[in-house]
């Protein structure tokens, strides 16, 4: 395959080594990350030098496609910008090693950077070694450097097609968006489905019409208790002469109340249970994101980031680096036979054998789940959270201790409550109520109890109860929630969108391209959003269904599992794509110059949406006579203005967070310690701040010179870094899809699914 000419060889060694072994070493070891070069280095003995490669190396030019489509899908590969360095030293490193053991993350990515690095340092295969551990401590490492296996191709033919996907769609797409919509616009696989469910959730909450109804609630007293406000309990109108209750107007409920008031109220029924909480599995990915969001209050992206840190070792003192937990990016509730028999012990001895069940739990891995994989635990179990909190930052120990409590509570007993169920009849109506007593903790103990006790007096069936009071109370339907980060991602999920590695990254570019905006933890669609999903949705069926989007992923699957040639779904693929494509450049209308249902503030005219230079906008049709304008997301009014939208920018000035602001010529970020702090920067198009220009590895055809990614009212595009003296540019479009660093950086544009 194609790469770009050998960077010159350079004679320093990068700060990416590990502590074992010595320039002489016979087996040089390569991992992503220098955390995780430094942990492994400590758990193998002499001969061995251990080091980084910072996440992937190799990749798909960004100035243009480099995919030969008519070449059966033969990917053009390039060392990245800015890892020439780290090539060059992994060169001279493995030219005098005999062995290379490549100890890359267990998953698509971590296989697939194996390989880059295999063809780029020219390794015959019998040098070549893959270990593949799920936790980075020394019984684990040094089982998997002593049983060493071959690359596994079907891992990175897999993670070939979904880079190759992602750049077809990436590439093709973006050029039609800035032609129809505005420039600086972007689309990608899974990206553009999951703008679509935020836009659908939007819109359905903008058309959901409150319907009133009322409730009635009877607080009473046993009849020989009637004086014991103790024994007082409340009970709500279920059933009125033997149907569902329905009371949509406060004239029924009233009516209703001055019937019952002087009713007789008698014990109709009293039937009581046990109910059992069983314990929750140990965390998947997705599970982690949410109850960390839910608990902590952690983002996605910053649960990842923490969790990778756990991952490749934390300093503990004399024992040095050590991984805390196993690997974060998992779908798979499994865990290994040791790991269940170290927390049961871990359970009987600090909790007892009441909390130890008989058995150990296994819990159903989901149809899709990554079988070989295990859930999220810690490495061991004997390591409380109380031990190494003196080694950890504060987001550190407390997302470890997440992880720990529900890995030991996954082992431990169900909790155990009483139920009363209680019916009360008056006339032709019936009360009910539900009591619940927590008869043992099990699981909760460490979980915390869901439900809060409820107790009710003791009461016998018939027995005369004395009405205090009858209220009303009136409600109305509510819409449904809008999408936090954590329900997204759960929503992601279960339909089968994107892979563990992948949720993270969705949730936060769909909000860089300033398609959704979060505001106060809820995601909001934008107009924008809003614009290029019915765009795409006109023209685009299949790329923008839920359903074939889940296929792929499951079609990428079978590529995983050697049951699919991946070059054949790239063909399937690509066929039906390349056709709606070329119909779309041809049909779909520009999106500036439309017509609004939106009216001129000023004169009253119509507006219609025009593109300026931060993007679309709303301007009156009496222009140039009438200058009234106002941004996009003004258009549907409170439930799509989002004027404070948080970012993870900071302020350069005074430190405090950014925010997304619109005025009068778009949106822009401003700092939210406004009015104190007037500092602001400018926002691109699709969302992302403005920043200084990038490099590419692409040379100026013109003067010799490296080109780089600059940005300008109309988007971004390559320009001569000799500028001004050379004023060479090319387009650039949107590449939706590099690959990720595994050590938590991104390069420039990162993954994007």
């Amino acid at each position: 395959m194609p790469e770009s000419a050998t960077p010159k060889e350079s004679a320093s060694t990068p700060p990416c080594e590990g502590n074992a072994g010595s320039e002489r070493a016979s087996k040089l070891v390569i991992v992503e990350s220098p955390a995780k070069a430094h942990t492994i280095g400590r758990y193998l003995g002499k001969g061995y030098q251990v080091r980084a490669s910072m996440g992937h190396v190799r990749d798909l030019p960004r100035s243009k496609l480099g995919v030969d489509i008519n070449n059966n899908f033969t990917p053009e590969y390039r060392i990245l910008p800015g890892r020439a360095r780290e090539v060059a030293a992994l060169r001279k490193a493995a030219s005098g090693a005999a062995e290379v053991y490549m100890a890359t993350d267990l998953d698509r990515e971590g296989e697939a950077i194996a390989w880059h690095l295999a063809e780029l340092l020219n390794l015959d295969s019998s040098r070549v070694r893959r270990v593949v551990f799920n936790e980075i401590t020394r019984d684990a490492v040094q089982r998997a450097f002593a049983h060493p296996v071959a690359l596994d191709m079907n891992k990175v033919n897999a993670q070939q097609a979904r880079r190759i996907l992602d750049r077809i769609v990436g590439y093709h797409l973006s050029p039609l968006l800035w032609k129809k919509v505005a420039r600086g616009l972007s689309a990608g696989r899974v990206q553009s489905v999951a703008v679509k469910l935020v836009v659908e959730r939007e819109r359905e909450i903008e058309a959901f019409k409150p319907q009133e109804y009322w409730e009635i609630e009877a607080v009473l007293r046993p009849a020989a208790r009637v004086d014991d406000p103790a024994a007082e309990f409340t009970a709500k109108l279920v059933r009125l002469d033997g149907q569902r209750v329905s009371l949509p107007e406060q004239a029924a409920a009233q009516n209703l109340v001055a019937r019952l008031r002087d009713a007789a109220y008698t014990v109709a029924a009293v039937r009581s249970r046990e109910q059992f909480t069983p314990p929750p599995p140990p965390f998947t990915t997705s599970q982690l994101q949410q109850q960390a969001a839910a608990q902590l209050r952690f983002r996605p992206h910053k649960t990842m980031s923490i969790a990778q840190e756990l991952y490749e070792g934390v300093e503990l003192g004399e024992e040095g680096a050590v991984g805390l937990i196993t690997y974060m990016r998992t779908d798979s509730v499994r865990v290994s036979d040791e790991a269940i028999a170290a927390c049961r012990a871990l359970i009987e001895a600090r909790f007892g054998r009441d909390y130890l069940p008989e058995k150990p739990h296994y819990f159903q891995p989901g149809k899709r789940a990554q079988a070989a994989h295990e859930a999220i635990r810690p490495t061991d179990v004997r390591r409380l959270p109380e031990i190494v909190r003196p080694y950890l930052t504060a987001d550190q120990f407390r997302l470890y201790e997440l992880i720990w409590k529900r890995f030991v509570a996954s082992q431990m007993k169900a909790a155990r409550r009483k139920v009363v169920t209680l019916e009360v009849a008056a006339d032709n109506a019936l009360f009910a109520t539900e009591a619940k007593v927590r008869l043992f903790d099990g699981c909760e103990r460490l979980l915390g109890a869901r439900y809060k006790d409820v107790v009710l007096p003791e009461l016998a069936e018939g027995e005369p109860l004395h009405l205090i009071a009858l209220n009303p109370s009136q409600h109305f339907t509510e819409p449904p929630p809008r999408f936090t980060e954590a329900s997204l991602v759960r929503v992601l999920e279960r339909l089968g969108i994107g892979r563990p590695s992948t949720y993270a990254p969705i949730v936060a570019t769909i909000q860089e391209r300033g398609y959704v905006r979060r505001v106060k933890g809820r995601l909001y669609a934008t107009e924008l959003g809003k614009l290029v999903t019915d765009e795409l949705a006109k023209h685009f069926q299949d790329l923008i269904n839920v359903r074939f989007t889940s296929q792929m992923e499951a079609q990428l699957d079978e590529v995983e599992e050697g049951r699919v040639e991946w070059h054949e779904l790239l063909r399937r693929f690509y066929g039906a794509f390349d056709k709606d494509l070329e119909k779309a450049m041809a049909t779909m209308e520009r999106v500036p110059g439309r017509a609004s249902a939106e009216r001129c503030s000023q004169c009253g005219r119509p507006m219609i949406i025009r593109s300026g230079k931060h993007g679309l906008f709303l301007g009156c049709s009496g222009y140039p006579q009438c200058r009234g304008a106002k941004p996009l997301d003004s258009a549907n009014g409170a439930g799509s203005a989002t004027p404070s939208a948080e970012t993870s920018e900071v302020c350069e000035k005074c430190g405090k967070p950014m925010v997304i602001r619109s005025g009068r010529y778009g949106s822009f970020l401003g700092c939210s310690g406004y009015p104190q702090c007037k500092n602001t920067k400018r926002q691109q198009p699709g969302g992302g701040v403005a920043t200084a220009p990038q490099a590419t590895g692409e040379v100026c055809d013109k003067c010799g010179k490296p080109m780089v990614v600059r940005a300008s009212r109309r988007g971004r595009f390559l320009g001569c870094s000799g500028y001004p003296r050379c004023r060479n540019t090319r387009p650039l479009p949107q590449d939706e899809s590099a690959p990720a660093n595994t050590n938590g950086a991104q390069p420039p544009g990162g993954q994007q699914e």
